[in-house]
Formats: C-alpha cells, structure tokens, sequence
C-alpha cells in the first residue's frame, strides 16, 4: 500500500478519475498531450516507460478502443501500485528501470514506444521533498541521452518512438534519435503567442530514413492565461491531437 495521500480526480472533462499522490508527482497537461497524438492499430503493443501512475495510457484508452497489448514500466513500486488501480483491466504495469532490461518486455517488440522521460538530470536541480516528484523530475536521472537509447532498442523496426520533453532539451534527443531513425516530427507547444516553445513532442520511426519535419505546433494559453481553443479541446474533450498534419 502507498505510504502518502492520494486524490482521485477527473480528467478529460470527467470521462476518466485517475488516483494520484496529493503531493509530490501530480499528472500534468503534458502527459495528457502526449496521450492525445497516439493513434493505436488493432494488435498493435504499446509501451509506456517512466509510467508513473498510469496517466498516459488511461488518457490513450478513455480516446481510443482498440484491441492491442498495452504495457507500462515505472521504477517507483508505489506508483505502479496507483497505475493498476488506475486502469487494472487493460494494461499490464512492470516495474523496472528504464536502463536495465525488464523480462517481460522485450527488446524490438513494440509498434509503438511512448515516454515523458525526467526533465532534469540528477543534479542539475534541488530535488522535492515528495519522493514520487523528486524521482519524476531526474533524482536518479543519470543521462537522457541513454533514456532515448533504451526507447528505441525497445521498438520493432519500422515502429515509433514518441516523446514530450523540454524545448531545451530537442539537440539531445534528436542527437540519439537521428542514428537509427527518421522520418522525424517535431511538434512544439508554445504557452502563449509570442512566446517561445517550452515543450515539444518529437515523433520518430526506427530504421528509416525520411526527413525531418518541424510543426506549427500549438499554442497553449491565451494571453488571459485561460486555455486555447485548441489546447482546451485536448484537455477537457479528449479531441485528438494530430501532429503529422
């Protein structure tokens, strides 16, 4: 059992409660966003790594219904614990960490590998006192560059690899991405107009070799602070997020 409190919220304008610490790592709109560019083909398998709670793939699952195999790997015990109370039936959660193998998920099996790796390097940041945040945000982060790594050795060939990260962050991961994949989507997110990207979603297909393409991306909160159209569509009616146009 978690050792710390824990909401039960609704997101996707009520279509799904999702459990979460009351504090410490919380689920935010980039989970969300992230979740909403996926499309699923029928007996497709999916891997979320670094699933935390389970955001990702409950938000994926409350938009689309599709017969495919669906798995998570999150290190933190407490965490994969709120995933499977999360979505118990359709998802199958493993803890493991990211740089060493986990049994049950093998390597170039995935059609599709998606992740909201930590934003920060361990270090680089004073880490929160909430255990679950601290690690969320790169407590033992040692190297991003690794993470992406170990996201494409975990996809099939011609299967696809797709991140949200910081816009700071783009070289490194393009810098990994670029040796064994193409066909690469840049995606960014803008928190105002006139302000410049913070968050991108980078989409990549393994073992090809098409160009890469930056998007005009979305704007996320009006010059009020209230969300966009755009963004309010995706985060209270569950609208798909199509990066590829």
């Amino acid at each position: 059992m978690t050792d710390f409190e824990i909401t039960h919220d609704e997101f996707l304008g009520g279509r799904i409660k999702l459990y979460q610490p009351s504090k410490g790592y919380r689920i935010s709109s980039d989970s969300v966003f992230l979740a909403a560019c996926l499309t699923v083909k029928k007996g497709e398998k999916i891997l979320d790594v670094g699933a935390g709670n389970g955001a990702i793939l409950s938000c994926l699952l409350a938009r689309i219904k599709v017969d495919a195999t669906y798995h998570g790997i999150e290190i933190q015990n407490d965490l994969i614990e709120l995933a499977r109370k999360n979505n118990s039936q359709n998802i199958e959660y493993y803890q493991g960490d990211v740089f060493s193998d986990v049994k049950e998920c093998e390597p170039n099996s995935y059609h599709q590998v998606v992740s909201n790796p930590p934003y920060y390097d361990k270090g680089t940041v004073t880490n929160s006192p909430y255990e679950t945040k601290a690690m969320a945000f790169g407590k033992s982060m040692d190297d991003l560059k690794l993470w992406i790594e170990r996201l494409v050795r975990l996809t099939r060939p011609k299967g696809f690899v797709t991140v949200v990260h910081r816009a700071d962050r783009l070289n490194d991961i393009i810098s990994v991405l670029s040796q064994k994949c193409g066909s690469i989507i840049i995606h960014p997110f803008f928190p105002k107009q006139g302000k410049d990207a913070n968050r991108v979603i980078i989409r990549a297909q393994k073992d090809t070799k098409g160009l890469l393409t930056l998007k005009s991306g979305l704007i996320v909160h009006k010059s009020d602070g209230t969300y966009s159209e755009a963004a309010e569509n995706i985060l209270r009616h569950a609208d798909h997020l199509n990066i590829t146009k």
